[in-house]
């Protein structure tokens, strides 16, 4: 089912050829790690959103299309430095890209707030990453183009075809304000809005949205513990998780210690720029994800809960 209001949003914003009517865009749904029934047309055909294949960027003095409070993914890796624009990543969700030669996929789900970013070379072979149009608990279902598997940016691993199974391995990211990683980064590389496809990236397809309380796909029972999109760093090690709500962050003044999964972290949360990341007791960064609470639940049901005392 393509809901109404998402229409309406890929019609203004992606044209009517973003529409397609096959339920499982030409996938191979069988044999799938996730509920069939639970696999949702998102409105675009495969490709619809285009991923970004041959990133251009610029330097930080010629990014004139950002504000300081715009947000962005930050990735400090191999002695490269970038910044990925949310206002470019909402029309794209996929940007295939190289860091000192080593290749990496960032992603975004504008539907569940999760900018994540992995490692591209699986079993020694690099792997281009598509849209597929698919989305399950309101999360992207990526695809790889040498497999047709389709890949959960949120469990993440492939849930069906030839790679079902196989895990990513997650990218420490920042996902913060522009003027925050300029300020620590000021030589940082800044994907370019000369993209090869025709937006108008100073408009939001999706404005409105992180105030609602609504979903636009069916979801199962939500925990109304937290607004469902409250902001949380969720971390995950081995088949443990934990969720770190901002509302309970903000009473913390900047540092957390805590102890999970049997090992020391510290958590340092900046409440000015609406960002946070995790580390170890010898400073090394761990992945985390910033989410939505309601996605980070429907994807760690058991999933602990930091409470400020």
């Amino acid at each position: 089912m393509i809901y109404p209001v998402l229409v309406t949003v890929l019609l203004f914003y992606f044209g009517p050829r973003t529409l397609h009517g096959a339920a499982d865009n030409g996938f191979d749904l069988s044999r799938s790690l996730i509920p069939v029934a639970e696999i949702h047309h998102g409105g675009p055909a495969r490709d619809g959103i285009p991923a970004i294949d041959r990133p251009r960027f610029v330097s930080a003095g010629r990014a004139d299309y950002l504000q300081d409070r715009d947000r962005v993914l930050g990735i400090n890796r191999n002695s490269v430095t970038k910044a990925y624009p949310i206002k470019i990543l909402n029309y794209h969700e996929i940007v295939n890209d190289q860091f000192g030669g080593e290749a990496v996929v960032v992603t975004y789900c504008p539907l569940c707030g999760t900018g994540m970013a992995f490692i591209a070379s699986i079993d020694g072979s690099v792997r281009d990453f598509g849209v597929s149009g698919l989305l399950y608990n309101n999360d992207v279902l990526l695809y790889d183009r040498e497999s047709l598997s389709l890949w959960s940016q949120l469990m993440k691993q492939a849930v069906t075809g030839p790679m079902r199974g196989t895990r990513l391995q997650q990218v420490a990211m920042s996902h913060t304000t522009w003027g925050d990683w300029r300020r620590r980064y000021s030589d940082t590389l800044v994907l370019s809005t000369d993209t090869g496809a025709r937006r108008d990236y100073q408009r939001s397809p999706y404005a409105g949205y992180a105030g609602s309380e609504d979903v636009y796909f069916p979801m199962g029972a939500m925990d109304r513990r937290y607004h469902p999109k409250e902001q949380v760093i969720g971390l995950s090690l081995g088949n443990n998780s934990k969720a770190y709500p901002f509302a309970e962050l903000s009473r913390r003044h900047g540092k957390l210690r805590d102890s999970f999964a049997n090992r020391e972290i510290l958590i340092r949360f900046d409440a000015e720029n609406r960002s946070g990341a995790v580390f170890d007791v010898d400073g090394e960064e761990i992945p985390s994800t910033i989410s939505y609470w309601f996605a980070w639940q429907a994807f760690h049901p058991d999933t602990e809960v930091y409470t400020a005392p």
